[in-house]
């Protein structure tokens, strides 16, 4: 990669564009550009991880799918984020336990392996880049283990709902992909969905729903958080 193009393509990554060492420089100009279609799998469960990757553009979803066909959203990977998934399983050399799809067309910058141990190993700036992600990654999945755990799936849900609709106040898409973004069934979404639109917060048509009372929804998320 000529190096005005890593320069460029770092513009997302100014933690990682500030690091000048040597090593550091010769591992992102031998880094490879990718462009991947929406869809497209950036890796599944069960291969092995050969790949550092930067997110320069697109968002990707990592979910968790289980052996019955029930699945959950972990994160999202979007521009001037790195897969702390990818860093774990490069950490202890171990097979991806997730996968991770594109939801848009996405550009990536991949590190190969043996490029990457050859970095953590001698570019400290690199290596607190690394650590700080997976730090920051971690926090987040223990607030997502927490939400499904102990939220009320009722509030969850309304909070989810209002993220959203924002201005528009319209939600497009199933049942079923509210229930993967929450970590709960299909049938669970439907019924409340069924008592929203039964207080008059919420209208239910095909493939969308119209939010009617958002300052209910808002009230039933501030219950939650008191």
């Amino acid at each position: 990669m000529a190096q005005e193009n890593a320069a460029q393509w770092l513009q997302s990554f100014p933690a990682l564009a500030a690091i000048t060492d040597p090593v550091w420089r010769r591992t992102i100009q031998m880094a490879q550009h990718i462009i991947l279609p929406a869809e497209a799998a950036l890796f599944r469960g069960g291969e092995a991880c050969e790949n550092y990757f930067l997110m320069l553009e697109g968002i990707v979803k990592v979910r968790k799918v289980s052996e019955s066909g029930h699945e959950i959203v972990l994160y999202r990977i979007e521009a001037g984020k790195v897969c702390e998934l990818t860093t774990s399983c490069l950490l202890a050399d171990a097979d991806y336990p997730a996968e991770a799809v594109a939801e848009s067309d996405v550009r990536v910058l991949l590190i190969p392996k043996a490029r990457f141990y050859e970095a953590m190993s001698n570019s400290p700036g690199f290596r607190k880049f690394v650590f700080s992600s997976l730090d920051e990654g971690v926090h987040d999945l223990v607030h997502l283990i927490e939400e499904v755990a102990f939220g009320h799936m009722d509030h969850r849900l309304a909070h989810h709902l209002l993220d959203l609709a924002g201005q528009q106040k319209i939600v497009t898409g199933t049942h079923y992909d509210l229930a993967v973004e929450l970590g709960t069934a299909r049938e669970v979404v439907s019924r409340l969905l069924k008592e929203f639109e039964h207080r008059g917060w919420v209208i239910l048509h095909r493939g969308r729903i119209e939010i009617i009372d958002q300052g209910a929804l808002r009230e039933l998320v501030k219950k939650n958080r008191g």
